[in-house]
């Protein structure tokens, strides 16, 4: 009888991914029951592009197995040659925003003027956006020149964080606007390119 690779847990890729989905990537693993191991980087290695090259590309020096999943979108420049050179290949989609929301969605969202925010940046906001702009009026200016809103995303795994979004829109000055979504498109990513890295075919 020959063995596929759902059965095997040896041909199951390794997993690095943004820390903005720890908690719902570790409940789609859990919910399919999925033998894979999973690295995750801060979230907010974003904001500093050297920072996020060393972080990825060490976290992928280090992984062991053959095939290796990055759950990334394109954050960074040189991302194609990291993955070249590591032999990986990661999930398709331009940021993590739109591998939760799908890319129709993402684009209608983002035409309309949306800043999109998840619990973990929205609870770690004052560090991590000071950290960047180093003046909060500078950051506001910038913020009401390039979006209309903040739309704040909840996810089956989301803890409430509205304290939380209520000082980031006093602190760039847009009014939010929230809403639930599932993790179904995600799961979908997940699994189509878990199949395509190892069988070189979506689901």
């Amino acid at each position: 009888m020959i063995q596929t690779f759902e059965e095997n847990p040896d041909q199951w890729p390794d997993l690095i991914s943004c820390g903005i989905f720890r908690k719902e990537i570790k409940l789609i693993i859990k919910q399919n029951n999925w033998p894979v191991n999973v690295r995750f980087l801060d979230s907010s290695l974003h904001i500093d592009l050297d920072k996020l090259s060393k972080k990825l590309t060490d976290a992928l020096s280090k992984l062991k197995k053959q095939n290796k999943l990055v759950v990334y979108g394109t954050c960074h420049p040189e991302m194609d040659d990291f993955l070249l050179n590591a032999n990986a290949i990661k999930t398709p989609g331009q940021n993590c925003v739109e591998l939760l929301l799908g890319k129709e969605r993402f684009s209608s969202e983002l035409s309309k003027g949306a800043f999109f925010l998840f619990e973990d940046w929205a609870k770690r906001w004052e560090t991590i956006s000071y950290d960047y702009f180093g003046n909060w009026d500078i950051m506001r200016d910038i913020f009401q020149d390039a979006h209309k809103y903040i739309l704040c995303i909840r996810t089956p795994c989301s803890k409430n964080f509205e304290k939380d979004a209520e000082q980031v829109s006093n602190r760039v000055g847009l009014p939010l606007i929230w809403e639930d979504f599932n993790l179904v498109q995600l799961e979908k990513i997940l699994k189509n390119s878990i199949y395509r890295l190892v069988e070189g075919k979506d689901v």
